[in-house]
């Protein structure tokens, strides 16, 4: 059994969620995966950047592509702590994501609900992984800032 399973890379996403949560932003950390090796890893930083577009999956596939000098991460995964936003969802789609692996649903902003098409056709999508760790992170950084 490899350690480099599902729950190994969450929680390498989680790890910079809890970045983006030391810097005041909200807590949403990415990584994207190609060969069972981390490419690319990012967290929110839309406050930093002044740039509402600066979501970690949207920053990770950026560095992502640029690694692998292509535009397309069909070969990925990406792993992030919380289900993406349509805005997300597009860009994971037009880069033909492979595997789309996030931790806790958004019930408000999240893809699902919104642009259940989004995705690429040929992607994998799943949800839950470490959920109650990833929800715990957005909850706990809204409760002190309330």
């Amino acid at each position: 059994m490899s350690l480099l399973n599902d729950d190994y890379f969450m929680k390498q996403a989680l790890i910079e969620a809890r970045y983006a949560a030391e810097e005041g932003e909200v807590p949403v950390g990415a990584v994207v995966v190609c060969n069972d090796r981390i490419i690319a890893r990012a967290h929110n930083q839309t406050e930093r950047l002044n740039d509402p577009t600066a979501h970690a999956e949207m920053l990770a596939i950026t560095a992502a592509t640029g690694v692998l000098g292509a535009k397309y991460l069909s070969d990925c995964r990406l792993y992030v702590t919380v289900e993406p936003c349509v805005m997300c969802a597009g860009a994971i789609g037009w880069a033909q994501v492979g595997a789309i692996i996030y931790g806790a649903s958004d019930e408000k902003r999240g893809f699902a609900r919104y642009a259940p098409q989004a995705m690429h056709p040929k992607a994998v999508i799943k949800s839950g992984v470490m959920e109650a760790e990833c929800a715990e992170e957005m909850t706990s950084f809204f409760r002190k800032r309330r």
